[in-house]
């Protein structure tokens, strides 16, 4: 299985495999037709604690990330991380994000963990 993260902006490709929204809220103006979503587990998106404190600005990525591991690590979000993996299975899993830097959000963590 290949994992890759892609704006969820961006136009659908016939490689993209299955497609997860991976943010909690749905994308403003976009409609569902358009973002060809396969699945939305909201349950795997960081907590909303974690997502106000990072968008303070003042944290860093890396903490970031070791927090939402952590919340990653909990049972029913390390259920759902088994689950895109059997949904996936040897195809290319695109996680979706509507962030404007998704090398540096929630999505590259999940990439990374999906990955290995």
């Amino acid at each position: 299985m290949s994992v890759r993260v892609r704006r969820v902006y961006d136009r659908p490709e016939p490689d993209d495999g299955v497609r997860v929204l991976v943010d909690r809220l749905w994308p403003r103006g976009l409609s569902k037709d358009a973002a060809q979503v396969d699945e939305w587990p909201k349950a795997l998106t960081p907590s909303t604690g974690l997502r106000r404190w990072y968008h303070t600005g003042e944290p860093s990525y890396e903490e970031f990330a070791r927090r939402y591991e952590a919340e990653l690590a909990e049972p029913e979000a390390a259920r759902l991380l088994d689950g895109l993996r059997t949904t996936a299975g040897g195809t290319t899993l695109t996680l979706l994000t509507a962030s404007k830097s998704p090398e540096r959000s929630h999505a590259a963590v999940l990439a990374r963990l999906l990955g290995t």
